[in-house]
């Protein structure tokens, strides 16, 4: 949905990427409001961290911007399938059930609201994403996310189908005729995500879309195998990560990432899978386990509850079996907390203190604050680390002997070393060429891997970097931007068709 432009640029032409960007508009992202336990932390004007959705934080990236806490007003964060935790301008401020959302709701969609003007009189362009479906419409009335967005700013509004999941005319069809006259004047067309073969046999249907809608196709994007990288959750992921290139020695490494049920920050994996020769997989099979090099226990929502989870479905046996084998274990934030003595939880979970999977004498206690705050420090033999913190536990008593994986800038040790069990609540630290290489060598000795070694030159930022030029690219080849940008700068077409039997005005 794009707010639109003040004021035409001198030069343009299609581009791609963010393709306004390239083209010299001031653009930026924005999505009302998010559900997705993937995060970023952003520091906001006063100085303090607060977190927006991860996908609005790489949407940012491409625009040219630092992450802004307005980019994404409302974030929430399910900690189990009935609650949610509500981040609100970057600072968690409730946890609430579908009951007591509809009581916070009129507050989300002020500050929503509000942060939207403030960026479309700072922007030249703003594009504003949904969430979820606009046709929900058992949750039409307090929508300011979706139409209710699009009514309340005027936008024009482009419904995004993925063909990949199947039925996507039926989608498209049903979504606007569920909508009511006023939401329908907004809907000014199409654009197909994730298509795959000959676009001549798709046309037919493009055609007789647009018969029996009245709106346009602005496109049709296909699918790239190579577009992977800060993904909004982990749904968004295979059985593997990214396309894993040839090992640059004349080994594999085997990663087996835990899938938890409320895995967060799935994220951290992704700097591994951009290694040649690491071929980074998600699962929730024991047996897989036992099979990998290195197992990854990532980030949780819920860290009490995945633990329990652990236990219940045999992996947690299949994880010490692993370490007792000798081959190395790496915990990350809620993972890492898991592999201490005990976990004291009065404030996520709620059920006081916890076995944990005894891997590292530490003990995790959860402070009713959340620390959220970016995170510079170094790794073993001085390697510069950057990373980022997202947690309400902390470690409350360790093994004074401990040895730390990090040590931040302040000289204070972070995260844990034993043998071949290591743990951080550093989010992003393998982004960091260097250290992910130390780790990723280290790793390899400890599994008998002795044929692995890493790339010498692979660089996670210019992955990141050539994933949002390639996407770009696919843009300025597939869609129709001079058609969007008439539609930015004239707002929505004013013969659109009503489309029976979207219910009538009230």
């Amino acid at each position: 949905m794009p707010a639109r432009c003040r004021s035409r640029p001198r030069r343009w032409r299609p581009a791609g990427g963010c393709w306004l960007h390239r083209q010299g508009v001031k653009v930026a992202p924005y999505k009302a409001q998010n559900m997705s336990n993937n995060s970023a932390v952003v520091v906001g004007a006063d100085g303090r961290g607060g977190e927006i959705g991860r996908a609005q934080a790489m949407q940012a990236a491409a625009c040219g911007l630092a992450p802004d806490l307005r980019f994404n007003p409302v974030l929430l964060k399910p900690g189990s399938d009935l609650a949610s935790q509500v981040v609100l301008l970057g600072e968690a401020v409730d946890t609430i059930t579908a009951g007591t959302f509809r009581q916070l709701r009129p507050r989300l969609a002020e500050t929503a609201y509000a942060a939207l003007a403030e960026l479309r009189e700072t922007y030249d362009v703003v594009i504003c994403e949904g969430a979820g479906s606009p046709a929900e419409i058992n949750l039409r009335a307090g929508d300011y996310v979706n139409m209710g967005l699009a009514r309340h700013a005027n936008l024009p509004t482009i419904v995004v189908g993925d063909i990949d999941r199947g039925g996507v005319f039926a989608s498209m069809f049903g979504t606007v005729a569920l909508l009511d006259p006023a939401d329908q004047a907004l809907i000014a067309g199409f654009v197909i995500n994730k298509f795959r073969g000959d676009l001549g046999l798709l046309q037919p249907g493009l055609d007789m879309l647009r018969q029996v809608t009245g709106r346009p196709t602005y496109g049709v994007l296909p699918w790239s195998l190579d577009l992977w990288l800060d993904a909004e959750d982990s749904l968004a992921y295979g059985r593997v990560l990214g396309r894993p290139a040839a090992p640059h020695g004349r080994e594999w490494l085997d990663v087996a990432v835990v899938r938890l049920p409320r895995i967060s920050n799935a994220t951290d994996v992704e700097a591994l899978a951009t290694e040649p020769g690491v071929r980074v997989r998600l699962t929730i099979e024991p047996a897989e386990l036992a099979a990998a090099d290195l197992v990854v226990l990532p980030g949780s929502k819920s860290t009490v509850a995945d633990l329990g989870w652990l236990r219940e479905t045999g992996l947690a046996d299949a994880v010490a079996t692993h370490v007792a084998a000798g081959k190395p274990l790496l915990g990350l934030c809620g993972g890492f907390q898991m592999l201490g003595r005990a976990i004291n939880d009065p404030v996520e979970s709620r059920q006081g203190s916890v076995p944990g999977l005894g891997l590292l004498p530490i003990d995790i206690t959860f402070a009713p604050r959340k620390t959220v705050r970016q995170s510079v420090g170094t790794g073993p033999g001085g390697l510069p680390v950057r990373g980022y913190e997202i947690h309400h536990g902390y470690v409350s008593q360790a093994d004074p002997s401990l040895t730390p994986l990090l040590t931040s800038d302040d000289g204070v040790g972070e995260g844990a070393v034993l043998g071949v069990v290591h743990g951080t609540h550093w989010h992003g630290a393998f982004e960091s060429d260097d250290f992910r290489r130390w780790f990723l060598t280290e790793a390899a000795r400890l599994a008998g891997r002795s044929g692995f070694r890493v790339a010498p030159a692979t660089s996670f930022a210019a992955a990141r970097e050539n994933s949002l030029d390639l996407l770009g690219d696919l843009v300025e080849e597939h869609l129709d931007t001079d058609a969007l940008w008439r539609l930015i700068e004239a707002g929505p077409p004013a013969d659109l068709p009503f489309i029976p039997p979207g219910p009538p005005p009230s």
